[in-house]
């Protein structure tokens, strides 16, 4: 066994397919923040908003204000540098921990494709992805046109680890004996050209589920294939230009359809820089050295655990919802960070209570007052979200000079087009509740029952 594990760590592959992920990944990441930035999301988002949600254990990571600003326009000029390969490590160090800030600004935006993001770009900090193709490349003189066959494999392993998970976690009887939420999204859709008036059809809502599972569960597979990479690799592209066409997901279904090009044989890499390079007039002949780049041992030994313990977390990460009873999407502990996408649809309103404990007056709090129509939406069906919300409201109305003060919340959700029902436990003085990583007891227990991973 160690034999092999060693022999693999020396096996060489072309550095080329590495150079065109980190090309497309900074030119995907530099329109994304150009995007999110005209789109005025910066200021709608992290600076008018009075109060912000944030990560348990990272409340001191919050918006600065207008100096906000200044945070993305670091991150989008980390991701020219990174196009360029310029400085690289710099630059992907510096994009990882700025684009991670952001993310972790306000729990009220997570998305699973930032948390992607956030978790490649870190990946990317130990590959020599400007090894070859790359400005840093040019300056020293120094072109490595091969390097370690597992400096691509690790990007492949996440791709791999990312689809399988969201196909796993499709299994469950919402999704496919009920075709939930597909069955409320798609007949808004009623609008889209050409595909609109199918989307009505309870047939198509079954297709879409059933295909979406052996979509996610078999493409990493059908991608690592030779014979079948081309045929996946258009269902890739079909697969996420259907799911942008029908779904507001920003820039990720471009960015999954860019990845999956990591597949290919070099010799497909060796044609698009062929290609750049014509259009900028780069002499690509000067890079195609034909040197190994061989990691020095002291080097293999810090990246080589890092890597190990980033691929064990990300295994294991996703199934840390068994750790805790009740039905995951009711109680959503666990939820996050699972490859879990567009799995469910919830809907609900909470209205906070404030009390006086001695003299028992009270009086309903306006949310508006506090949160924006968006935050309010997530806070609704979150506990974690309520149980902060109601501390703050806590701190508030006690600097106000209210004594005694208890904050109890009535609330109702619904979840998959199920009947709306009472969600958390309206005698509970949520004030005295303490965050932690431990069970909401309480959370009302979920009528139903979802079968599934």
């Amino acid at each position: 066994m160690n034999y092999r594990l060693n022999e693999y760590l020396k096996k060489n592959t072309e550095a080329a397919p590495l150079a065109v992920f980190r090309i497309f990944f900074g030119l995907m990441m530099l329109i994304s923040i150009i995007r999110f930035w005209s789109y005025g999301w910066i200021d709608k988002l992290y600076v008018k908003p009075s109060f912000f949600f944030s990560y348990y254990g990272l409340e001191f990571i919050k918006p600065l204000g207008n100096y906000t600003y200044f945070i993305f326009a670091l991150c989008g000029i980390s991701t020219i540098f990174i196009t360029i390969g310029y400085k690289y490590r710099i630059a992907i160090v510096t994009f990882f921990l700025s684009f991670t800030y952001i993310e972790l600004m306000d729990k009220t935006t997570y998305l699973n494709h930032y948390y992607f993001i956030s978790v490649l770009s870190f990946l990317l900090i130990f590959l020599p992805a400007n090894a070859y193709y790359s400005l840093d490349a040019k300056l020293k003189g120094t072109s490595f046109q091969k390097i370690p066959a597992w400096s691509i494999d690790a990007v492949k392993l996440l791709l791999g680890i990312v689809y399988f998970y969201a196909g796993l976690a499709k299994l469950n009887s919402d999704w496919l004996q009920k075709a939930m939420p597909l069955k409320i999204w798609l007949p808004s859709k009623y609008d889209t050209p050409i595909i609109g008036d199918i989307m009505q059809q309870e047939w198509v809502h079954y297709v879409f589920s059933y295909t979406g599972v052996i979509y996610d569960l078999a493409i990493p597979f059908l991608l690592i294939y030779r014979k079948t990479r081309i045929f996946a690799f258009v269902m890739v592209v079909i697969f996420h230009v259907l799911t942008r066409v029908l779904f507001p997901i920003g820039m990720f279904p471009y960015i999954m359809i860019v990845s999956a090009m990591i597949f290919f044989d070099s010799s497909i890499h060796h044609r698009i820089l062929q290609f750049f390079s014509k259009i900028f007039r780069i002499a690509k002949a000067n890079f195609d050295t034909g040197k190994t780049l061989n990691f020095l041992p002291s080097k293999t030994k810090i990246i080589a655990p890092v890597l190990v313990l980033f691929f064990v977390i990300q295994l294991l990460l996703p199934f840390r919802y068994v750790l805790y009873p009740g039905e995951l999407f009711w109680t959503e502990e666990g939820y996050r960070f699972s490859w879990r996408v567009m799995l469910m649809e919830k809907a609900g309103y909470a209205n906070f209570k404030i009390v006086d404990k001695e003299t028992g007056k009270r009086f309903y709090v306006d949310n508006d007052d506090f949160l924006s129509p968006f935050q309010q939406k997530q806070m609704a069906t979150q506990p974690d979200f309520i149980l902060e919300y109601a501390h703050y409201l806590q701190a508030h109305f006690e600097k106000q000079g209210h004594q005694n003060v208890q904050v109890f919340v009535e609330s109702h959700v619904a979840l998959n087009g199920r009947l709306s029902t009472q969600y958390i436990d309206p005698n509970v003085d949520l004030g005295k509740q303490k965050e932690s990583f431990k069970h909401k007891t309480w959370i009302i227990p979920f009528k139903d029952e979802i079968k599934g991973l």
